[in-house]
């Protein structure tokens, strides 16, 4: 939860650094995106000392240092695994290259899309996939086909050498202990929205 806070806190400096402001106190901070103050300043510590007593954080410096923190310092070389309406919405989202995320190969089975080049990317087959890590240097893996074929794409992935992987497949997964998982399923999400308007909860 602290790495997911960071993220946060590197987004809310990014618009305070696009407004102008130079330096903010952890509560102004707070008061401004809607936070808790005594969290963003034990989040903070953990990490080292980055405030100025009676001054607050710089916002460029703080941002460059949580980005570093969070690898955010270079590019990420993504391996996209599923090229149907969910795997092209998720190539064409432009939040990822602007944190640093490219997709730099789609790999999908279906004939009709083998062979294309999207935007300067190649559609490869799930047999070059192997090749095309090493080759390519990809070194995350963005799941985004049918649940019933999920785990079969994860094994051929962490085979190639993938150690971290973000699953919008709707399925449970298995891995190894060294490898990363994060699953985002849209529906769970959706069914947690849906119970707390049915109890009529705010």
């Amino acid at each position: 939860m602290t790495i997911r806070r960071l993220s946060i806190y590197t987004r809310c400096l990014t618009q305070l650094e696009e407004d102008g402001v130079k330096t903010i106190s952890s509560q102004e901070l707070a008061d401004r995106f809607s936070l808790n103050s005594a969290q963003v300043r034990k989040d903070l510590a953990y990490f080292g000392e980055f405030g100025i007593r009676g001054i607050g954080y710089q916002v460029s410096a703080l941002k460059s240092e949580l980005q570093r923190i969070l690898g955010l310092d270079r590019e990420w070389p993504l391996a996209l695994v599923g090229f149907g309406n969910l795997g092209s919405a998720l190539f064409n989202y432009k939040g990822f290259s602007r944190q640093g995320f490219r997709i730099a190969a789609i790999f999908d089975d279906d004939p009709v899309k083998v062979g294309r080049v999207v935007g300067g990317v190649p559609v490869l087959t799930m047999k070059e996939l192997p090749r095309e890590i090493k080759a390519r240097n990809l070194t995350i893996g963005v799941v985004a086909v049918p649940a019933e074929v999920a785990q079969g794409v994860v094994d051929q992935l962490v085979a190639a050498g993938i150690k971290s992987i973000l699953n919008f497949a709707p399925t449970r997964l298995k891995v190894a202990k060294d490898v990363r998982l994060k699953n985002v399923d849209l529906t769970i999400e959706l069914e947690n929205l849906s119970f707390y308007l049915a109890q009529g909860i705010h």
